[in-house]
């Protein structure tokens, strides 16, 4: 009774072991795409590149020939921007000799005037409970910085590789947060800063 006791605290101190440790050695790459204009009738250029030459080329003469036979419109020189405008960024980088971080965080206004964050390049150590933050400190180093300073949660980090979007919560003051900021949750660690700076 006493051996099966043992055996079963094994496998459990096994199981909590695996839970914590694996993700050091598990990567999770997300690749996510950055499409946030305004959606308008405009000609898919990717799918006109695939075509056949002949096709292609008779593609294009019937959208010259529509063009000539269009007449002509005026718009207001107030038409709001229909690309995301960079904000701000910054690049990620090592919180210590264990916890490492590497490519570029940008802040950046969409045309609802909403907000997101997006990663790019992007890979940092993996780990357990991942969390993304805007912290209002503008180069934390620690995670007194992080807490001590203030801070605003993105999210779960989607994955420690790869491309990915973070929006920020509707009628956040985006102006009052000095970086981006990889956190456990779990063991309220800092994972990778960073700091950014206006573009």
């Amino acid at each position: 009774m006493k051996q099966t006791g043992i055996a079963i605290l094994i496998v459990v101190i096994l199981v909590v072991a695996w839970i914590f440790v694996s993700p050091l050695f598990i990567d999770r790459t997300v690749d996510e795409s950055f499409d946030f204009t305004k959606e308008g009738g405009g000609v898919d250029m990717d799918v006109v590149m695939a075509l056949p030459e002949a096709e292609r080329m008779a593609m294009m003469n019937h959208i010259m020939d529509a063009a000539a036979e269009a007449p002509d419109s005026r718009i207001a020189d107030d038409m709001p921007a229909v690309s995301p405008v960079a904000l701000a960024a910054g690049e990620f980088t090592d919180a210590d000799a264990i916890h490492k971080g590497s490519g570029t965080a940008t802040l950046y206004r969409l045309p609802d005037d909403s907000h997101v964050v997006r990663f790019e390049d992007f890979r940092t150590t993996n780990g357990p409970a991942l969390v993304v933050y805007l912290a209002k400190h503008p180069s934390p180093a620690s995670a007194d910085d992080v807490v001590d300073g203030g801070y605003l949660e993105l999210g779960k980090l989607k994955g420690n590789v790869g491309n990915q979007n973070y929006p920020v919560p509707a009628g956040t003051d985006v102006s009052a947060y000095g970086s981006v900021v990889i956190w456990c949750e779990l063991f309220g660690v800092l994972f990778s800063p960073a700091s950014l700076t206006a573009t």
